[in-house]
């Protein structure tokens, strides 16, 4: 090709000016990080976090944030309101200046914000950009004034609505999920950012509800970050009270709130304006150093201490041992590393922290004796044990089990030498691991077989976790050494490490247990994309010749959904013609849907009669709880049908009614319709489910088969029945085979399935939440034993499947 060919076009033509905000929707991912779930959520915080810039200024104590059945959100404080006037030199109302166009808002202004978050004066624009609609509502100067926005642009001017005593801001968006690929937002994950957000500004109240679910939650706490550390705390046992230290310095405000517990682990969470800041930066540099030097110097200068305490050389990391700690700094002018904000920059703020820190610190163990000999026997146990796992890195050194990289009989290595393009595989068991060697390409793909399940790291310091033979040879293949002192990510010698074990309880066991020892011990082999988990196929189904493999449940239950509708028609009782194939395959995948909603329900003892009555009788979310009569009128409804309704009462905290049933069938258990049972996923999935089927739902269906010569039609009177049917028709001529272990797959079924990378499916492991994770891994993984016990009685019912 001609090197000037494809440039004759290029001239003035070709320099495309996105305006307003077309750049936005052109690439969002430079403004809200990603279009998945993360961004998703990320609209929501966006906006809320205008309303903490208002309550961070003074001007807000409460912020309520509400999830609408249609996947819409509501998020409304009582500040002072977005300004209304015209702008001076844009010639507009400055509310749609603030929405319209970015780097527009008053935290531009030092005089409006002292202090804020937010993207940089570009948030709630932003979410305009990427919404269907917006409807912004101002309460202000006894007026509500209304202006509705779609895809940034404004579909109404400003106008005012009604009168009103409140003041504030009210912003409802529905996001655009052309652009968003996710369209459901999580309770959960928005519950925990609000969480943190009233830890971090005490006195604040952030109420969050899910008018999907019923469920509702208020956060307010008088303790703020103090609060905050117990919280972290809360699955282990602190050694002294929280220290908190706050202070002023050159218009950096700092809060440090410290505890220590009895784990071996650092929980350090730093916030800088309220804005995580996962990768530190200058503010947790400065407390790593003055706590270091702080207990350092009070050691030193304290001959009462004993002998052992002061002959111990005391480091940063062993300070860090079991230690939980929130570092916030809120700060006028905050320099963020990237878009999203995972360091802080401004490196003055280090010597600000370390400063306060060692005098506030110092005087606090000064006057705190026995905190400080709690802390300093902490830091002296990890010193110790960093001694004795020094030697015993230094003793495996001389042996060679951490140097020798072949690992005879155990590693099958791979031919390619850059790192980038090496995979290796952790195979549960030798069986496995056998077919895995004869099945990989040995080009790039290398198997090191596990014996039998590794140590639990989260019980163990650093020292044990080096005797155990297995987690030796894991870091000797892997290249990148261990411990603090030796640990270089930038030495791994492959950039896919996938876990592959088995599908039954111990395969998850050891991927447990391989995911603790990898989250605690190598987490940047996880933050870098590294760490992968194979996806085994679960059945085959099929003949010998023509079977096809499916990862799980979900995938062989759309097989023999498509499979019988392929095969089968089917006439609904007032209808002339039967559904077409797409329309039966809906059909039946609601109805799939419906009974593995009410199946997962009635394992929690609910009876399914009941909530279909509930169903059909509309009982579906907050809305009706709002009217009185909606529950007098079901009350009559379940009295003809013998349950017995108790009292009607009104919840003011959550504005609805409740009502108590007591189950039939003799049973005594009481079950309240908002809380037990609107509050559920499964009802709501076996609640929309229904609303798709209902339409059909009007037997008997009439039954019969494609083939040309089929005579034979079967008739079925009630849906149920209809499923069960069809469902055992599917399976009808097919073999199907269930893997339990890899074990059982052939080396070509293993390649086929799992290892080759034209086919196979993996899951990247990643980290959405490092507090959820963090508390995961101590109460599944950890000491304790009665939060383990908890977890366990709560979700049992929730299991689908239990080996023996």
């Amino acid at each position: 090709m001609n090197k000037n060919q494809g440039s004759k076009d290029y001239g003035a033509g070709a320099i495309k000016v996105l305006e307003g905000l077309e750049a936005v929707r052109k690439r969002p991912s430079m403004y809200i990080g990603n279009v998945d779930l993360e961004g998703l959520h990320h609209l929501v915080y966006e906006v809320v976090d205008n309303c903490i810039d208002e309550a961070m200024a003074g001007y807000c104590d409460t912020v309520l944030v509400t999830i609408h059945e249609d996947m819409s959100v509501s998020v409304e404080d009582n500040g002072r309101g977005i300004p209304v006037e015209i702008h001076e030199t844009e010639h507009i109302p400055a509310c749609e200046v603030v929405m319209t166009k970015l780097h527009a808002g008053g935290k531009f202004d030092k005089g409006a914000y002292k202090v804020s978050g937010g993207l940089h004066g570009v948030g709630i624009s932003v979410v305009n950009a990427l919404s269907e609609r917006l409807i912004m509502e101002v309460f202000k100067n006894g007026k509500i004034y209304n202006q509705t926005y779609s895809k940034g642009h404004k579909r109404t001017e400003l106008e005012v609505i009604g009168d009103t005593e409140k003041q504030g801001t009210r912003i409802t968006f529905s996001p655009d999920f052309t652009i968003m690929n996710q369209n459901e937002f999580s309770y959960d994950t928005l519950s925990r950012r609000m969480r943190e957000l009233a830890f971090l500004n005490k006195g604040i109240k952030i109420v969050i509800e899910d008018e999907r679910s019923a469920q509702k939650d208020e956060f307010y706490y008088e303790g703020g970050i103090v609060s905050f550390v117990e919280y972290l705390n809360r699955s282990c046992t602190p050694l002294h009270d929280p220290i908190h230290i706050e202070g002023d310095k050159n218009d950096v405000q700092i809060e440090v709130a410290i505890q220590y517990n009895d784990t071996f682990k650092e929980k350090l969470y730093s916030f800088a304006n309220n804005i995580r800041t996962i990768e530190g930066g200058a503010h947790v540099s400065g407390f790593k150093g003055a706590l270091t030097r702080t207990v350092n110097a009070y050691i030193s200068g304290n001959a009462t201490l004993p002998k052992n305490m002061q002959s111990i050389k005391i480091s940063g990391d062993d300070m860090r041992e079991g230690l939980a700690v929130i570092i916030s700094v809120k700060l006028m002018e905050p320099q963020f590393e990237g878009q999203t904000k995972t360091k802080l920059g401004n490196n003055e703020v280090k010597g600000i922290v370390e400063s306060l820190l060692n005098e506030k610190l110092g005087q606090f163990l000064e006057e705190n004796p026995n905190v400080a000999k709690k802390i300093i026997a902490k830091g002296v146990d990890a010193a110790r044990a960093r001694d004795a796992a020094k030697r015993a890195r230094e003793l495996a050194h001389k042996k060679g089990t951490l140097l020798d990289s072949t690992l005879p009989g155990k590693l099958a290595e791979c031919q390619f030498a850059d790192p980038a393009e090496r995979e290796l595989f952790l195979v549960e068991g030798d069986s496995a691991g056998g077919s895995a060697k004869q099945g990989r390409d040995r080009r790039f793909q290398a198997i090191l077989p596990l014996k039998g399940k590794i140590l639990n790291v989260e019980k163990a310091r650093f020292d044990k976790i080096l005797r155990s033979d297995e987690i030796k040879n894991i870091i000797t293949v892997l290249g990148t050494g261990a411990g603090r002192e030796e640990y270089n990510i930038e030495k791994i010698r492959y950039h896919k490490v996938v876990i592959m074990t088995d599908a039954d309880v111990d395969g998850s066991h050891i991927r447990t247990l391989l995911l603790t020892f990898f989250y605690r011990q190598m987490p940047d082999l996880i933050s870098k994309g590294y760490l992968y988990i194979a996806q085994p196929p679960l059945f085959r189904v099929g003949s010998r010749k023509t079977g096809v493999y499916l990862k799980n449940e979900n995938e062989y239950a759309d097989y023999l959904i498509r499979r019988i509708s392929s095969q089968k028609q089917i006439v609904i009782n007032d209808q002339d013609t039967p559904l077409t194939e797409d329309e039966f395959y809906a059909f039946l995948l609601n109805m799939t849907d419906y009974y593995n909603s009410m199946n997962q329900l009635h394992k929690r003892d609910f009876d399914t009669d009941l909530l279909f009555t509930l169903i059909t009788e509309g009982v579906s979310s907050k809305r009706f709880l709002e009217e009185k009569s909606n529950l007098e009128a079901l009350s009559m409804t379940l009295k003809d049908k013998g349950y017995t309704p108790r009292d009607i009462e009104f919840d003011e905290e959550r504005n609805i009614y409740e009502m108590d049933i007591l189950d039939n069938a003799g049973q005594t258990k009481l079950l309240r319709v908002g809380r037990e049972i609107l509050g559920t996923n499964d009802y709501q999935k076996m609640r929309q489910a229904y609303e798709k089927i209902q339409g059909l739902n009007r037997p008997p269906f009439s039954l019969s088969s494609k083939a040309a010569d089929a005579k034979t039609v079967n008739i079925l009177e009630d849906l149920q029945g209809l499923y069960e049917f069809l469902m055992a028709e599917a399976k009808k001529g097919i073999n199907i085979q269930r893997y339990k272990g890899l074990g059982e797959m052939n080396a070509d079924q293993l390649w086929e399935t799992t290892m080759n990378p034209e086919k196979r499916i993996m899951l990247r492991v990643d980290i959405e939440d490092a507090e959820k994770a963090d508390e995961i891994f101590t109460l599944l993984m950890g000491e304790e034993v009665e939060p383990r016990r908890n977890f366990i009685q709560k979700h049992a019912l929730e299991v689908s499947s239990l080996d023996y």
